[in-house]
């Protein structure tokens, strides 16, 4: 009994060459869990700020990076291009984590212009996969103009 159970361990550890799994239903923005199996190459990027939109705007103000939906173009772009030098792509996400700092005048973080910018990258025909995401808002970040800060983990099957 014991051999036939570790033969099963083992078989099943070799059918362990499976892919990423992103789960939940499919018209959800985010996953309700990612599956990464035993073996996958996981990267984890740094939080990642937005790059100035306007030089000309005072410096500390959000003027000089944009509202929330642009601060989180600029920001995607910028994972997009670190994932790519990885040999990674935005499909390859596992792990989203979002800080959101209210626009000046409101109380609340802007989720929806976050969330414009996210539905542009994720959950498309062209990149259907879906990371795992946690999003929160916080009392300020290192710049006073930054609305926007994500870090993410990307994860993938290993090739042989």
């Amino acid at each position: 009994m014991r051999a036939i159970l570790l033969l099963s361990l083992l078989v099943s550890g070799a059918a362990g060459a499976q892919a990423v799994r992103h789960v939940g239903p499919a018209e959800a923005p985010i996953a309700a869990a990612v599956d990464v199996p035993a073996g996958a190459r996981t990267v984890y990027l740094s939080g990642n700020v937005p790059d100035v939109a306007d030089p000309a705007a005072p410096a500390g103000s959000v003027a000089r990076y944009g509202d929330t939906a642009a601060q989180t173009r600029s920001i995607l772009a910028k994972i997009e291009k670190q994932l790519a030098g990885l040999g990674l792509g935005m499909g390859d996400v596992v792990m989203m984590r979002v800080y959101l700092v209210a626009p000046p005048g409101q109380a609340r973080m802007d989720f929806a212009g976050m969330m414009k910018a996210y539905s542009e990258k994720f959950g498309t025909a062209a990149q259907p996969a879906r990371p795992a995401r946690a999003t929160m808002q916080v009392a300020g970040l290192v710049d006073p103009g930054w609305l926007v800060e994500i870090e993410v983990t990307a994860a993938r099957k290993q090739e042989k």
